[in-house]
């Protein structure tokens, strides 16, 4: 069981550092032991820009959410994200000697190191290779062929890059914060691990995860991954244009977005006003909730439109019976949802990752803004399963190839005494049964 052990995520976003200590209950489900957070200043569009700043905000989430479980924290799950992502579909074939044994994992495992082994842009770095469909001696469409005889066992992998330089300066800040990495895990991939169900999955499925620096995406259809996308825009070019529409300061612009922004303009009432304090020595200014929409609707109506475009590119745009799932911090956006469904004509929901919660001592863990940092220590958790899974089934092979081994040292033995008995017999039989 997994009660005992201990997973820790960290999100290092553009908005917010956010760490969260979990374990799973008897019941599989996630309780979250304790949470910390710190503002990101040292981190732009889900680069890390600035080392000292970042590290000081890790250790500050670190030692919150340390505190709040009681728990020492040295291994974390950590997230990647940024606008230098790319994904790719690649193909990948080898040809199995033993032909009489059946398809094992280790067979499944060097199929995908060799696509590790592929030449990458200078300045990339293979972070995951995922299989899509297995070709079994030329039969397609196959999901799990471990247990098929075959000779020639091919696939087509997503694979999916990262820039080399951007992943060395997240091991630099994690490593200055005296912690190790156990996983680096694209953060549209955790937030799916935490929203999306199994069902819309297989279905046919596009989350669309709005962070403060980027917007991520990730498409699954018949439970595969298909497309991966990230979209530099999020909710704080929001922020930025509210700012420069409103001409008003950073911080109000962000109040004012999360406090009264919608969406769609339509639905704000055009007399509603909002007074915010003006600078030293000037009177309060007034802001129409109306005209504050108009600047998020317009802006809101281009990263749509980014998104609907990558769903098309993808060429799953009439597969997606699941429709959108809108997650992140942005998603919290007044009437979104309802933006979404007009301009893409697809269903749409906000996803919450309360499916995999159990008790939690940390009740704001349940909001979308937290979907990405709940799916990295899911994640964890999958890893763990995956690693004790292989070690079964590596086990229970071993155990064949012994049973197999003995098998035919015990016929090689059987065959051995039964020829010197027949040999003997005919001595016997020579000699006319006497001695």
């Amino acid at each position: 069981m997994q009660e005992d052990k201990i997973v820790v995520g960290l999100d290092i976003g553009t908005t917010k550092i956010c760490v969260i200590v979990g374990t799973k209950n008897e019941y599989g489900k996630l309780e979250v032991l304790g949470m910390g957070k710190a503002v990101s200043d040292g981190v732009i569009r889900g680069i890390v820009t600035n080392i000292d700043k970042t590290v000081i905000a890790i250790e500050k989430a670190i030692a919150e959410a340390s505190e709040q479980s009681g728990i020492e924290i040295n291994v974390v799950n950590v997230g990647i994200a940024g606008q230098h992502i790319k994904s790719s579909v690649h193909h990948g074939s080898i040809t199995r000697e033993v032909v009489e044994d059946e398809i094992t994992v280790s067979d499944l495992t060097r199929l995908s190191n060799d696509i590790h082994k592929i030449v990458m842009p200078p300045g990339c770095e293979i972070i995951h290779v995922m299989p899509q469909d297995y070709i079994v001696d030329y039969e397609e469409g196959i999901k799990d062929p471990v247990g098929m005889s075959g000779v020639k066992l091919e696939a087509d992998f997503h694979v999916i890059t990262a820039q080399t330089n951007a992943i060395r300066n997240i091991n630099k800040c994690v490593r200055r914060a005296g912690l190790e990495i156990e996983n680096l895990i694209l953060e549209p991939l955790a937030s799916s691990m935490s929203v999306l169900s199994d069902e819309e999955k297989e279905a046919g499925v596009c989350l669309v995860d709005i962070g403060g620096g980027t917007t991520d995406i990730a498409i699954f259809h018949d439970n595969i991954i298909r497309h991966t996308a990230v979209i530099p825009f999020g909710g704080n070019i929001i922020t930025s244009d509210i700012k420069e529409g409103c001409k008003v300061m950073q911080n109000q612009a962000e109040l004012l977005k999360t406090k009264f922004g919608k969406a769609i303009a339509e639905e704000a009432n055009p007399n509603e006003i909002v007074s915010i304090p003006g600078l030293r020595n000037r009177p309060p200014k007034e802001i129409s909730i109306r005209n504050l929409a108009n600047i998020i609707e317009a802006r809101m109506e281009e990263i749509i439109e980014l998104v609907h475009s990558e769903i098309i590119t993808s060429g799953y745009a009439s597969k997606l019976a699941g429709g959108i799932v809108i997650t992140g911090g942005g998603s919290q956006l007044g009437y979104v949802k309802q933006l979404f469904e007009y301009m893409t004509g697809m269903d749409a929901r906000i996803g919450y990752p309360n499916e995999h919660l159990g008790k939690s001592k940390v009740e704001a863990i349940k909001s979308p803004m937290y979907a990405t940092t709940v799916g990295l220590v899911l994640s964890g958790f999958r890893a763990i399963d995956e690693r004790e899974n292989r070690y079964m089934e590596n086990q229970v092979a071993s155990g064949k190839k012994t049973m197999k081994s003995a098998k035919k040292s015990s016929d090689f033995f059987k065959g051995l005494i039964d020829k010197t008995k027949g040999l003997l017999m005919d001595d016997f039989q020579d000699k006319g049964g006497e001695y």
